[in-house]
């Protein structure tokens, strides 16, 4: 039963992407782009659902927006609305009297107004400043009634909207961060590397000269899987790893225990810093070289390390 209604609703939706105008569609984007004030999204019922998270997408995303529900435009919060601002109407017919009501007096005080509708004959589109037909071929409702597919469609136009503002603005993941500091979102992208990363006197530290030997006391006791090797001024020169472990006891077998770290690290490794997100760290561990522990540097010397856990998941400090 579930397999014919996805199978239709999959058709209409291929209908949308293949018949939506795109040069339409980016002059739509353009007039976003040239907006002085706020976008401002409004709509009744379903569409006015869509209209009020689209206008929190944005906001999140670094454009100034505002959802602003017909009934309450006619009851004193008009006055919200400033000539720089744009009002987007969302409406399948265009014909519903709260939106052909409320663009009417809009367009009396001067304010710049655009429609998104699924219907070729719309009265909302004769009123609004400009407008774009989003392509309907039906809903999915068994009496072509209910908003579904209607739905949809202006829930993925607003979508990639406001990801096509997001690259226009160059709008960064700091900025993204700082729009969004709690939640799992939150802790993924907002947090710092000083905030989660080891510090002394959890730091497993040595200086070059140090043996194996010597070094696998440091390995064991911060419990880590690595030791950050540096020199006489603490400036950062290496790391010796687990893996670093293995490929010395391939390479010099018996005399391994007695080989200096500068002699068996991992020369030149990734590092990071400070006051980096650790949304950045994650990316370099996760890229190319692939490393799960990374030294964290200010002005050459070593003031910490995070590992992927610390990222990932919570994890408190370890203890000695």
């Amino acid at each position: 039963m579930l397999g014919d209604i996805f199978t239709r609703e999959r058709q209409f939706l291929n209908y949308f992407f293949d018949t939506i105008d795109r040069v339409r569609a980016e002059e739509v984007l353009l007039k976003f782009l040239g907006c002085k004030g706020m976008i401002v999204f409004t709509g009744v019922g379903k569409s006015g659902i869509i209209a009020e998270k689209l206008a929190k997408t944005m906001i999140s995303t670094g454009t100034r927006s505002m959802y602003l529900p017909p009934t309450g435009a006619f009851h004193g919060e008009l006055g919200v609305l400033t000539p720089d601002d744009l009002v987007v109407f969302l409406s399948k017919s265009g014909m519903s009297s709260e939106v052909v009501d409320l663009a009417q007096l809009l367009k009396k005080r001067g304010i710049q107004t655009m429609a998104w509708v699924s219907s070729r004959k719309s009265r909302l589109s004769d009123i609004v400043d400009f407008s774009i037909e989003l392509p309907l071929q039906g809903e999915i409702c068994p009496f072509d009634l209910a908003p579904t597919t209607s739905t949809v469609v202006q829930l993925i136009f607003g979508d990639v909207l406001s990801v096509g503002l997001m690259q226009a603005k160059k709008f960064s993941l700091d900025q993204y961060a700082l729009n969004h500091p709690g939640g799992a979102i939150g802790k993924q992208i907002a947090e710092r590397v000083e905030d989660v990363m080891i510090k002394e006197p959890h730091l497993p530290i040595c200086k070059r000269n140090t043996t194996l030997q010597e070094a696998l006391m440091e390995l064991s006791k911060k419990r880590l899987g690595c030791v950050l090797v540096v020199d006489e001024k603490e400036e950062l020169l290496g790391i010796f790893t687990d893996g670093d472990l293995r490929r010395a006891l391939e390479i010099h077998q018996e005399t391994v225990f007695k080989q200096p770290l500068e002699a068996i690290m991992t020369k030149d490794p990734l590092s990071t810093t400070p006051d980096r997100l650790t949304s950045h760290a994650l990316s370099l561990m996760e890229g190319d070289r692939k490393v799960m522990m990374l030294p964290v540097v200010k002005e050459k010397k070593v003031v910490g390390v995070i590992h992927i856990h610390h990222i990932l998941s919570p994890l408190e400090t370890p203890s000695l």
